[in-house]
């Protein structure tokens, strides 16, 4: 094994692994500080995820109050709550319009690039990133240590790099073919909590020929509850099951009941705009001798799956009063979850309780930790990529306070 020593210029040597989000925001800081940055990531390219996010419209952070948008982290408010408050939504705009991407708030809060890609920002931040003096180093994978030097396989062989300080910003464990195989854990088997998926599809209880028969529909804007919590909007029928941004706001919650029950029952209400009272008249006025079938398609205009769904949830024969009201609250059983390699984003990684207030582990003095491989999750809407750049900040600020404290000179 060879060892790649640093640059001889002025200033501490900081090894970044991972080039997503984290890993680039935390090397634009520390490099405008005057350390010496090098990037690593196992994939031939940066940003792989960041780009595919960005094709459906980069969604970089949310609009809404703070106090609003920290809850949406839920069990992790406490410990993400100083780091986002550090860097906020507005900075992270700001940050973006730096870059020559300006930004606006869709109608649903929603913050997005007005080029609506990722791929004219992540282009104006690598020249940024190039300017500053990063070194990028692409297809090396991260396999561990040689004392306090991290160790890669590279395509000329095993080297190790001498560095002064190490922030790892490796992903979780979703989407491996851009980058995030979750592999890193088994580095870590001490500070690790077990990966989840979050934001991921459900596999409800329904007949086996379901899915296959409305593959691809949609149920347009219903509502959905479980324990108290409450969204709306599409769901999506895969061959899997049920996919859609209304159901990952609430998927942790699903997920740990049906870890712990081995099902969780979803409250659906196919027409959330009417009162139960308003879809029952709608089903009155109905001519008596319409099959049950007409009568759901002309007063409510159900399609074909929530019209089946309704059947399968009330008795046969229903009355228009059992059925107005299963519709208002139609109970669907969950009984799994999508495969966590498919999952947008996963729980699990890194636990709070092993690492220091500045983001270091508490197992490896100089090894500093940021992004998705935290052990904590949000609902897709511009949390995950805000938790992780504000968590690169407070990192990156981390390294500057520990290299000081450690009396290393920053240039």
């Amino acid at each position: 094994m060879t060892a790649a020593s640093p640059s001889p210029f002025l200033g501490p040597s900081i090894a970044i692994i991972g080039a997503g989000p984290a890993g680039l925001f935390a090397a634009e800081i520390l490099s405008a500080r005057g350390c010496r940055v090098q990037v690593f990531d196992r994939m031939p390219s940066v940003g792989r995820k960041l780009l595919m996010a960005g094709r459906s419209g980069l969604n970089l952070t949310h609009s809404e109050p703070l106090d609003r948008f920290l809850k949406r982290y839920g069990n992790a408010h406490d410990w993400l709550e100083p780091t986002i408050r550090a860097f906020p939504p507005e900075a992270l705009r700001q940050w973006a319009e730096g870059l020559g991407q300006p930004c606006f708030s869709g109608s649903s809060g929603r913050v997005f690039p007005k080029a609506m890609k990722a791929s004219p920002l992540l282009r104006a931040w690598l020249e940024r990133l190039a300017q500053q003096g990063v070194a990028i180093r692409t297809r090396h994978r991260f396999v561990g240590w040689a004392g306090s030097d991290p160790v890669f396989d590279t395509p000329d062989g095993r080297i190790s790099v001498q560095a002064d300080a190490t922030l790892l910003t490796l992903g979780g464990a979703s989407w491996s073919r851009l980058g995030s195989d979750g592999l890193w854990a088994d580095l870590l088997p001490e500070d690790t909590a077990p990966f989840a998926p979050a934001n991921c599809g459900f596999a409800p209880e329904w007949p086996a020929d379901f899915a296959a028969r409305y593959d691809g529909s949609i149920l347009h804007s219903v509502g959905l509850s479980f324990n108290e919590q409450h969204s709306r909007g599409d769901l999506t029928i895969t061959a899997r099951g049920l996919e859609g941004s209304a159901l990952y706001a609430l998927s942790a919650a699903l997920r740990d009941t049906i870890q712990r029950d081995g099902r969780a029952v979803l409250t659906l209400d196919l027409r959330p705009t009417l009162s139960a009272e308003d879809v029952l008249k709608r089903l009155l006025a109905q001519r008596e001798r319409e099959s049950q079938t007409n009568r759901l398609r002309k007063a409510l205009a159900l399609d074909a799956p929530s019209r089946e769904l309704l059947r399968l949830a009330t008795p046969k024969n229903a009355t228009p009063l059992q059925l107005a009201q299963t519709l208002k609250a139609l109970p669907l059983p969950l009984i799994g979850m999508d495969a966590l390699d498919r999952a947008i984003s996963t729980a699990g990684g890194v636990r709070q309780d092993a690492v220091d207030a500045r983001f270091m582990l508490t197992s490896r003095p100089g090894v500093f930790v940021a992004g998705e491989m935290l052990d904590w999750e949000a609902p897709t809407g511009g949390y995950l990529l805000q938790g992780c750049f504000s968590t690169a900040y407070a990192a990156a600020n981390g390294v500057l306070g520990w290299l000081e404290s450690s009396s290393s000179a920053i240039a």
